[in-house]
């Protein structure tokens, strides 16, 4: 006799309702990366954010310094 299931696997049936329930797992997992990638989607905006901060910190650190220097020069000049 010729089994044509013996080449596809099993030919177990899974119950709807086992069908069903894996579907509303896969749904809430689609739902939950969406919602992570939201979430770094805000992160991503903060640290950007942050970055241009410490940039005008920098920026702003660099020209102090250079203001430091040139009263330091003219101290120096005048004695």
């Amino acid at each position: 006799m010729f089994d044509d299931q013996a080449g596809w696997g099993t030919s177990e049936v899974i119950p709807e309702n086992d069908v069903i329930k894996d579907a509303m797992k896969k749904e809430q997992v689609i739902k939950d990366i969406v919602a992570y990638q939201d979430d770094l989607r805000v992160l991503l905006e903060r640290v950007k954010t942050a970055e241009k901060d410490m940039d005008k910190l920098s920026s702003g650190n660099a020209t102090l310094q250079m203001y430091i220097d040139n009263l330091t020069l003219q101290m120096a000049k005048r004695r």
